[in-house]
């Protein structure tokens, strides 16, 4: 172990970022973060992306890490700053994916001392641990490089998750001594023979068998793919699930399993396999979606296991590993259970496409411009929620960027950050006006950093979804519509190109020659004139007034 020294925090965090293949972070400068700034933007390796919200700079890294199947890192301020950022930090939380959140901190002495100090607020630790994986205090030039890398570490181990560290100013300002110690291998779990015995069995006695994939199924694809092609079964999948297996595989049902058809299938197979799902609430109808009682989970959380539904077979560990052993001992599943598989997948989008009306025209322009795997970005909005999280193909999961945490306004931060960690694709982002408001700021990130980024801003002058509950549900409307700007003159005060759609003979061309761009382009999509999807959307959410 050889000690390296650094003329200051900033030197010691450029060479670690480019020790994991980091070569882009966003962050806001601030006197509390200056020589981590400056040293990033001094690096011919490296890229500062000066965003304009803290909570952005989260959103960002979280999708550059999504994007490459990796890590972000995210620079922020420390007090407002850092508080700013605590939205996005539950997100990546949510999403278990890894973000390195590196945010100042009052010089060590004043640390704690309730004085107020500039930027100062009350147990900042407290706060990021509440709301990060990992969280940890820098307490001296010989520590800092050590605190990284368990953050990192952290950030990247199985379930993800964002890891924070607070670094006093004084300490960033020091020259670093370093000694880089040897990494400790971390083991993975290993599912109890017996229940992996149990489930080898149960899954060669299938003859109408569907698996279920998670998010937790991203990391072994081949081996996903070789079970559903040696067994014959249907794939559903959660929405973080989604281009585990590429959708357009005809054994793919996709993210359809609350629809009438997709119920009907789970009531009739025999045995389900779910790799590393969650069951979140709005996808298995508030918990209230019937499984068979055969189930077989496997997840490397062991919290996980049958926290929702219960499992006969439960299989700690990672799916990569686990997915192998089921293979082997599988059987083929019934040719006319076969077939009805195939039959579902095409009837649950075959009703979709139909119920979203016109706007099937936009999704339709989309699947048709975007290359293979291209990252497309969604807030959550009418269009992204209805269709762009079901019907619009995933091929790669490190194009389905989304906020899993169902928190608005993300959106556009997320785009930026996939846009940079891929630049020589297009992604696209999909958000409503009301979303879009939260952050509009980043429009000024778009324009002077001008990604290759077609921002699709979906105008219906309010909240869309709420409005259609109280429509639904209610007498009247109440805090759901809202002043909309010209988004013609607002992309020309940002010097963005910008079209519109309100036809649907028009967005085919429009979607076409924006994706085609080598820059930014602003689309509107007229919602008012475009017309009315045939059937309203609304959130799987309980009304009591209902």
């Amino acid at each position: 172990m050889t000690p390296v020294t650094y003329r200051n925090g900033g030197e010691l965090l450029a060479a670690h970022l480019k020790s994991l293949g980091v070569d882009a972070v966003f962050g806001i400068v601030s006197v509390h973060n200056l020589p981590l700034v400056e040293a990033i933007e001094a690096d011919p390796e490296l890229r500062f992306v000066p965003v304009r919200h803290e909570a952005s700079a989260v959103n960002a890294a979280d999708a550059y890490g999504r994007a490459r199947g990796s890590i972000g890192c995210a620079l922020t301020s420390t007090g407002t700053g850092a508080g700013n950022a605590a939205g996005s930090l539950v997100e990546a939380l949510s999403s278990g994916t890894a973000v390195l959140h590196v945010t100042g901190q009052v010089e060590s002495e004043y640390l704690g001392s309730g004085r107020g100090f500039i930027h100062e607020t009350k147990d900042q630790p407290g706060m990021l641990r509440a709301v990060s994986k990992y969280a940890a205090t820098v307490t001296s030039a010989r520590d800092a490089g050590h605190i990284l890398r368990e953050a990192s570490v952290a950030a990247l181990a199985a379930p993800g998750g964002p890891a924070s560290v607070e670094w006093p100013i004084d300490l960033q300002y020091a020259a670093q001594y370093d000694v880089v110690e040897a990494a400790e291998g971390v083991g993975l779990p290993v599912p109890d023979a017996a229940e992996l015995a149990g489930a080898q069995q149960l899954l060669a006695s299938a003859r109408r068998p569907l698996i279920w994939a998670g998010g937790g199924a991203n990391t072994a694809r081949s081996e996903l793919l070789s079970l559903v092609e040696a067994t014959g079964a249907g794939l559903f999948t959660s929405n973080s699930g989604r281009g585990s297996v590429p959708e357009d595989h005809e054994l793919v049902i996709g993210n359809f399993a609350t629809t009438p058809a997709g119920r009907a299938l789970l009531d009739d197979a025999d045995v389900l396999v779910t790799v590393g799902t969650h069951f979140r609430s709005n996808e298995s109808a508030d918990y209230g979606l019937q499984l068979p009682e055969a189930h077989i989970q496997i997840d490397i959380d062991p919290a996980a296991l049958g926290r929702v539904y219960p499992a006969r077979h439960a299989l700690h560990g990672a799916a990569a590993a686990v997915l192998p052993r089921l293979t082997e001992a599988a059987a083929r599943a019934d040719a006319d259970w076969t077939a009805r598989t195939r039959s579902v997948r095409d009837q649950v989008r075959a009703t979709l496409h139909d119920s979203i009306g016109p706007q099937a025209a936009i999704c339709d322009a989309l699947a048709k411009a975007l290359p293979r795997g291209a990252v497309v970005a969604r807030d959550v909005t009418i269009p992204s929620s209805s269709w762009g999280n079901r019907l619009l193909p995933m091929h790669d999961p490190r194009a389905n960027v989304f906020p899993r945490g169902g928190g608005i306004g993300q959106g556009l931060g997320m785009g930026i950050g996939a846009a940079v960690a891929r630049p020589d694709e297009p992604t696209v982002v999909i958000a409503g006006d009301g979303g879009l408001a939260v952050h509009l700021g980043e429009l000024l990130t778009l324009a002077q950093e001008r990604p290759r980024l077609t921002l699709l801003v979906f105008n219906d002058g309010g909240y869309g979804v709420l409005r259609n509950m109280q429509d639904k549900y209610s007498e009247r409307r109440f805090g759901v519509d809202l002043f909309t700007p010209d988004f013609a003159h607002l992309a020309a005060a940002c010097g963005l190109p910008y079209a519109r759609i309100a036809d649907e003979g028009e967005a085919a061309d429009v979607i076409a020659r924006a994706v085609a761009s080598d820059g930014p382009t602003l689309v509107e999509v007229d919602l008012v004139a475009l017309g009315p999807m045939k059937d309203p959307f609304t959130p799987p959410v309980k009304i009591p007034a209902a």
